[in-house]
């Protein structure tokens, strides 16, 4: 799947098995401070209990799910139903459907407010996505470290930065291959806002 064409600022992973590429400036300055505030003020974050080994314990972040249609998402045994869209998150959703040529349906948006809060390993392969789901990240706010590792090759193993302004996009295979985390970190961060855009079926 070709996504992003004649770019020179993309960047190709170029990892076996998947599909991920990385815009570090999908936004500019001015729009993604501006829209850090607006999204960091407007959207109705919560905090959501999900059950592990038997105990309901509370994500280490605060969620918002958001769609252009009233369909619910279902993940981690959590059923999440969509708000509508906000204004500015159907200026980006167009800013990434004219870039990608894919119209997706909802925004699950991620709000880290310090070190402490974190997503552990995962993959985005709920049978809604899709056999092949492609997932745009869209990051602002503090830069925050963004780490891969195969489902089969322990060797094969993938970090970077996720930068204020920046689009990550997975496609093809990377969700049948690759999980992912963003870990916690002792090192004194602010908060950080993490759109990620996805179609359900």
């Amino acid at each position: 799947m070709e996504l992003f064409k004649n770019n020179e600022d993309l960047l190709d992973l170029n990892l076996p098995d998947a599909n991920i590429s990385y815009l570090p400036h999908f936004l500019s300055p001015e729009v993604a401070n501006s829209a850090f505030d607006i999204f960091l003020d407007e959207l109705e974050w919560r905090q959501h209990y999900i059950k592990i080994f038997g105990k309901l314990l509370p994500q280490p972040r605060l969620t918002a799910l958001y769609g252009i249609n009233d369909q619910s998402y279902t993940y981690s045994n959590l059923t999440l139903k969509p708000l509508k869209f906000t204004p500015k998150l159907l200026e980006i959703h167009q800013k990434l459907k004219e870039l990608t040529k894919i119209n997706f349906t909802h925004c699950l948006a991620n709000l880290y407010r310090d070190g402490n809060d974190s997503m552990g390993w995962h993959a985005d392969d709920e049978k809604e996505l899709g056999e092949n789901p492609v997932i745009a990240s869209v990051s602002l706010g503090a830069a925050r470290r963004f780490q891969l590792k195969h489902r089969s090759d322990p060797n094969l193993k993938y970090q970077l930065e996720l930068e204020h302004s920046s689009l990550l996009l997975m496609a093809g295979t990377t969700q049948h291959f690759w999980k992912h985390q963003l870990p916690k970190t002792r090192k004194p961060v602010s908060s950080r806002i993490n759109l990620t855009f996805r179609t359900l079926f």
